[in-house]
């Protein structure tokens, strides 16, 4: 592990209640910043880390595993010295987290999931997978993924900027990985019943993990969970509505012991 898992990850805030917030497959620890301004500094401490080929660990080894990026967070949140802590994951960062569910069940406070891979993975058929498994090599497929994802109602200068950020912060080798990771993993049967409070978000405009996709899974599988659709987003509504994103997240998180 370098240290810039430990060290050089964004944290932000101060307050005693810590939180991990683990990105999507298109993102960074950086991807989050549209939201850091809308935080409650004093009540939370977060930390906006990369997975290994991400970010600030670009060109760094491992086997791009849904395994060894929970070691990580855990390996994060003891050298940060949290016994118990709170997780955020956006897409492929929410079958990140309930992999750390499933690891350490006792260490983990409540759970928020944007717009957030399921436990059991995400089928595809032939036609789709073939699109998501290019993209490790064409922008064009990265860009319509997004546009796809997010309802064709956006900007392109905006489709833009998220494939150049994805660009620039993923290896080709890990991020397409990451894909058979967050997509051909199903570990549902050990989150299942899980009493952990998970609020699970999706966005109106997402066709891919929107509430349809959500209930009968997040819903399903976690006694105490919550399926809040946010108005005017897709599958990013840390770009496209960070305040109300920040409302929900810190209002579910509040409190939590």
């Amino acid at each position: 592990m370098t240290a810039g898992w430990t060290e050089g990850c964004r944290r932000i805030g101060g307050g005693a209640h810590p939180v991990i917030a683990l990105h999507g497959w298109f993102g960074s620890g950086e991807a989050w910043a549209p939201l850091w301004p809308h935080l409650d500094r004093d009540a939370f401490t977060y930390a906006f880390p990369d997975y290994r080929g991400y970010g600030r660990r670009r060109g760094e080894s491992g086997e791009f595993t849904l395994a060894e990026a929970a070691a990580d967070v855990l390996a994060l949140a003891d050298a940060r010295g949290w016994d118990r802590f709170s997780l955020v994951g956006h897409s492929m960062g929410g079958i990140v987290m309930q992999r750390v569910l499933a690891d350490a069940p006792d260490r983990v406070r409540a759970m928020v999931g944007v717009s957030p891979v399921p436990a059991s993975g995400v089928p595809f058929d032939a036609e789709t997978r073939a699109v998501f498994d290019g993209a490790a090599d064409d922008p064009a497929l990265r860009r319509a993924i997004v546009d796809m994802t997010t309802g064709k109602r956006l900007t392109g200068v905006w489709l833009d900027a998220v494939v150049a950020h994805s660009l620039e912060n993923s290896d080709r080798e890990a991020f397409a990985a990451y894909l058979r990771a967050w997509a051909d993993t199903d570990l549902h049967e050990e989150i299942e019943g899980s009493p952990v409070p998970v609020l699970a978000v999706a966005g109106e405009h997402d066709p891919a993990l929107g509430a349809d996709a959500l209930r009968p899974t997040f819903g399903a599988w976690y006694p105490s969970a919550e399926i809040e659709v946010l108005g005017n987003a897709g599958h990013y509504p840390a770009d496209e509505v960070p305040v109300a994103l920040a409302t929900s997240i810190e209002r579910h998180l509040a409190g939590r012991t």
